[in-house]
C-alpha cells in the first residue's frame, strides 16, 4: 500500500540495484521527496528501469528520481546508453561551426531526455553553467566555454532539447564553480573576486536563459568579498542575487550536504536548515545513509509557499 505524504525537501540516495528495507524506510519517511542514483544503482536499462518503478510505486504523489548525467566523465548510466562527449567538445565545436554546436547541442539534450525518461527517471542534473578558465580540476572539460555568451547560447539549446523530449533541468553551480580552483568535494573552494565581475561574467547565463532554466544548484564555494557563507547556504546570493535580481523563480536544489564544504554550517541538521533557510527548496544528502537517517530525524519543516509547484515541474513529462 503506497504511503500517502506530501513531497518533502530532502534527495537521498539508495543502496544498491534493488531497494532494501534501510531504502524503503528511508523513502517512505515524510520529508524524502526525492531520490538520487548512481553508478552503483546501474547494471541495465531493465535492471534501472525495474528500480525506478519500484521507487515510484512507493508514494503518492511519487518520489522525483534524478541524476548526473552530464556526458564524458560524469555519466552514471553507460551500457545500453548513449556515450556522451564532455560539454567542452560543443565549445570546441562553437569555435568552428556556431549553427552546428547548435544543432549537436539540442540533439544531445534529446538524446539525455529520451534515454532516461525511458527508464523512469526525471532529471539530469544538466547543464554546467560554470565558465572554463582552465583552473578548476573538479570542473575541467564538464564546462562548455570560457565564454559566458557561448555558455548561454550552448546551455538554451540542450535545455530545448530536454524540453522536447519531456525533462526540464538544472543549471549548476550558480553562480560559478569554474574560477575556484579547489575541489568542493574535499575542501572550501575561495573566489576572492567582487561581486560584480561574478554577476556580469559568471553568472550571467543564469539571467539570460530565463523562463527557459527549470532549476538551478547553487555551488559550495565561498566569495568572501559578497558573504563568509558558501553560496549555497548565503541568502545573499540565493535569494538576493538569484531570485530578486536575475529573475530566477524554478527549484533551488542543494549540493549534496555531505561534501567536505558543507561542513561549514556544522552538523547535518544544521547544514539542511542552513541551506533550506537561505532560499534552497530541496537539500541533497549522498552517499553516507547514517547522515541522511540524522537529519530526518532532526529537521523540522513546513513547505514554503509554491513548493509543490515547484517540485511538480521537474517531474518528467
Amino acid at each position: 500500500m503506497k504511503a500517502v505524504a506530501g513531497p518533502g525537501p530532502v534527495v537521498v540516495d539508495v543502496a544498491g540495484t534493488r531497494l532494501g528495507d534501510d531504502d524503503r524506510r528511508r523513502l517512505a519517511h515524510r520529508l524524502v521527496g526525492g531520490v538520487i542514483l548512481f553508478a552503483r544503482n546501474f547494471t541495465s536499462k531493465r535492471q534501472v528501469s525495474a528500480l525506478c518503478r519500484e521507487i515510484r510505486g512507493l508514494r503518492d504523489p511519487r518520489l522525483l528520481i534524478f541524476v548526473d548525467h552530464e556526458g564524458g566523465r560524469v555519466q552514471r548510466f553507460r551500457k545500453g546508453f548513449t556515450a556522451l562527449k564532455p560539454m567542452r567538445t560543443l565549445g570546441e565545436q562553437w569555435d568552428l561551426d556556431p549553427l552546428a554546436a547548435c544543432r549537436e547541442a539540442t540533439e544531445v539534450g534529446q538524446t539525455i531526455g529520451r534515454e532516461l525518461r525511458a527508464v523512469g527517471v526525471d532529471l539530469s542534473f544538466t547543464p554546467v553553467l560554470d565558465l572554463d578558465y582552465g583552473a578548476s580540476s573538479v570542473i575541467g572539460d564538464r564546462a562548455f566555454h570560457h565564454d559566458p555568451r557561448v555558455v548561454a547560447l550552448l546551455a538554451r539549446c540542450l535545455n530545448h532539447g530536454l524540453l522536447l523530449s519531456g525533462m526540464a533541468n538544472c543549471g549548476k553551480h550558480f553562480p560559478g564553480h569554474g574560477y575556484a580552483r579547489a575541489d568542493s568535494h574535499h575542501e572550501v573552494p575561495i573566489d576572492e573576486r567582487d561581486l560584480e565581475t561574478i554577476v556580469g561574467r559568471d553568472a550571467a547565463p543564469y539571467g539570460w536563459l530565463g523562463d527557459t532554466l527549470s532549476a538551478v544548484m547553487p555551488a559550495h564555494v565561498v566569495y568572501p568579498q559578497v558573504d563568509s557563507a558558501p553560496a549555497g547556504f548565503s541568502p545573499i546570493w540565493l535569494q538576493q542575487v538569484l531570485r530578486d535580481r536575475l529573475g530566477f523563480r524554478g527549484m533551488i536544489l542543494s549540493d549534496d550536504l555531505t561534501m567536505e564544504a558543507a561542513a561549514w554550517a556544522g552538523d547535518m541538521v544544521a547544514r539542511a536548515r542552513a541551506a533550506l533557510s537561505a532560499g534552497c527548496d530541496m537539500v541533497l544528502v549522498c552517499n553516507q545513509p547514517q547522515l541522511a537517517d540524522q537529519l530526518l530525524s532532526g529537521l523540522r519543516w513546513r513547505a514554503p509557499r509554491g513548493f509543490a509547484a515547484r517540485l511538480d515541474a521537474l517531474r518528467a513529462r
